[in-house]
């Protein structure tokens, strides 16, 4: 039978000197969900992220992504993913087609495949108006959707996402997250972290991160249900003030 499940996350940590980063986290992620990480600045989001992706080694625990192992299996980790982080290093000096050009090789996409790949990513992000505009030249809101179309020129099977609508305005975050559901209903499971209330409604499945520590997991309607409160916001609040 095969897996269920896109990660697996046992007891894992991640330590720097005397600091807890991340304090012996577990959790799983479906196949083909949204799933949301929670949390404010410095809360441990991004470390796991880095994690997961083969960035950073663990101080202890075991994780797996797509089956592969996240300390023997980097390599293969990465071929199977794609990670779009807070500051994406867009070449700000190419034109929006070139990077997304560059990309495509980077992830070892040849000619034909290319071709096909810059075709898909302009038309599901909506992009073909801007293809021969300077990136640094476009709005921020239009350098994210580039953002989020160079991370899947290669179709991962895991879209890792670590805080991606950061300083844009309210309707372009709207937008980016009609993406995101497109992509997770064509079967790309997509893990992403945000401290925006409002978007930790739209994941599945959601997990509350304060101090390196999971405190609550579940969808966003078991949470409030759990917690007898009316939005996420209210259940972050009363957790984190505990």
């Amino acid at each position: 039978m095969e897996n269920e499940f896109s990660v697996k996350v046992q007891e894992l940590t991640r330590t720097f000197g005397d600091f807890v980063a991340v304090d012996h986290i577990s959790f799983q992620v479906y196949k083909g969900e949204i799933f949301g990480f929670l949390g404010a600045n410095g809360a441990g989001k991004t470390t796991t992220i880095k994690m997961l992706c083969g960035l950073l080694m663990p101080t202890s625990g075991t994780a797996y992504v797509s089956d592969f192992d996240i300390y023997k299996q980097t390599e293969e980790i990465k071929q199977n993913i794609g990670y779009m982080s807070q500051k994406f290093s867009l070449y700000e000096d190419l034109t929006v087609e070139e990077n997304l050009e560059f990309y495509g090789g980077i992830y070892g996409l040849n000619n034909h495949e290319l071709k096909i790949a810059c075709s898909q990513a302009v038309h599901s992000t909506g992009l073909g108006d801007h293809l021969h505009k300077l990136t640094r030249d476009i709005p921020l809101g239009w350098k994210q959707r580039l953002a989020l179309s160079c991370a899947i020129m290669h179709q991962p099977k895991i879209l890792f996402l670590d805080e991606p609508t950061g300083g844009v305005d309210p309707i372009s975050r709207r937008n980016f997250w009609s993406l995101i559901y497109d992509l997770a209903d064509g079967g790309t499971t997509v893990f992403v972290t945000t401290h925006y209330m409002d978007e930790a409604e739209y994941c599945n499945r959601l997990s509350i991160m304060h101090d390196g520590k999971i405190i609550a997991i579940g969808s966003p309607r078991e949470l409030k249900q759990s917690y007898q409160k009316e939005s996420i916001e209210d259940v972050f609040i009363d957790l984190v003030k505990k």
